[in-house]
């Protein structure tokens, strides 16, 4: 690829990128406040939610803020493992039903076949978590552009002990 089109595709992912990054305000915040209680089952309320990008993708977490609502815990659980099973299949509904079609990252997950990017759910005692990873650079991009967005969108809360869990980037 020659040093031109090389620029050319730069500017056009970073504008791109910046266009949906632009959007986020009070307005956006709250039109993907309401389309997220209108499609996930637990409490925004009464969960916390954290993205954390790796060298191969990243995690996601939701945890009950109360680690005694059993409620919210099963919900958050029931909710990642439907969301991973969905997503392993190429089925990001959810999010776009949340997010828009034009969210970060999405068209290029999308078109990612089954098997490129793994989407491995775990029940955690609080919650869940969903183990984003992949091989393939474009799509390790499109994950982080899509974390990006989610961050965007909803926010990163720091969750006790967090960190230590993810002491490296590598995973």
């Amino acid at each position: 690829m020659n040093y031109h089109s090389l620029l050319a595709a730069g500017l056009l992912l970073f504008s791109t990128t910046t266009t949906a990054l632009e959007k986020t305000g009070p307005e956006r915040i709250n039109e993907v406040l309401q389309r997220s209680q209108e499609v996930l089952p637990y409490s925004l309320d009464k969960t916390r939610q954290m993205f954390t990008k790796t060298v191969h993708g990243g995690v996601q977490h939701v945890v009950a803020k109360s680690p005694d609502d059993t409620r919210q815990i099963k919900l958050i659980q029931a909710n990642l493992r439907k969301r991973a099973d969905e997503m392993r299949k190429g089925d990001f509904s959810d999010t776009e039903r949340i997010h828009g079609a034009d969210m970060p990252g999405l068209v290029q997950l999308k078109l990612a076949k089954i098997d490129d990017i793994k989407f491995e759910y775990e029940e955690l005692p609080d919650g869940a978590q969903i183990h984003y990873s992949t091989e393939y650079p474009q799509f390790v991009q499109a994950l982080h552009e899509w974390f990006d967005g989610q961050i965007s969108d909803h926010g990163n809360e720091l969750l006790p002990g967090h960190k230590l869990h993810h002491a490296t980037p590598a995973e």
